[in-house]
């Protein structure tokens, strides 16, 4: 009885570490599941440019250097931040090639995000994400199935389109409460 209950957690642990490779394994997505996947995500990218956009018009230009506290991103350098996951990470998340509007490297990223006035941010938003869903939807669906090194692994179009929704979504949380500090009430909350 003693070895029984000593054996139970490690058979649970086992059990849950295989169950997760086959369930690894079903989840990378065929032809039919990655068009399924990409049409889902470029609704929700819809939903959140037009959130971002309507954000952006909401600060008043002379909020858009405002930031929490040092050495956090300012109004506008999150929108910045969010116009650079459009150009870059977004594209590269399905396989597609970042747009070069954005030097590569830290340098280059830093300097995109620093220009952020309002007119620049506004470009961004709108420019980044139309060169988003052009990437996106231009790509064949045989090249979206499988997996895609991204961040040094390999993930499936499913793991990508998680992984940077979420990242947008939680700026889109950053600016909702940096628009809350500020007295403004996001366009679209009642």
């Amino acid at each position: 009885m003693q070895l029984r209950k000593a054996l139970y957690p490690a058979a649970i642990a086992l059990s849950l570490v295989a169950s997760g490779q086959i369930a690894r394994a079903q989840d990378v997505p065929n032809r039919d599941a990655a068009l399924e996947v990409r049409k889902q995500y470029l609704a929700d990218l819809d939903t959140l440019h037009s959130k971002f956009v309507a954000l952006a018009n909401a600060f008043p230009a002379e909020k858009y250097a405002w930031r929490p506290g040092e050495g956090v991103r300012s109004v506008g350098e999150v929108l910045n931040h969010v116009s650079a996951e459009f150009y870059v990470w977004g594209p590269m998340a399905y396989g597609a090639p970042r747009s070069t509007v954005i030097q590569q490297g830290r340098e280059g990223m830093e300097k995109f995000e620093k220009a952020s006035s309002k007119a620049e941010v506004l470009k961004n938003l709108d420019d980044g994400f139309a060169y988003l869903k052009q990437q996106l939807t231009g790509i064949d669906a045989a090249q979206i199935t499988g997996t895609k090194k991204l961040f040094g692994r390999d993930l499936t179009i499913i793991e990508t389109s998680f992984i940077m929704s979420g990242d947008l979504h939680e700026h889109l949380g950053q600016l909702i409460a940096y628009a809350r500090v500020n007295g403004i009430k996001p366009p679209w909350s009642k």
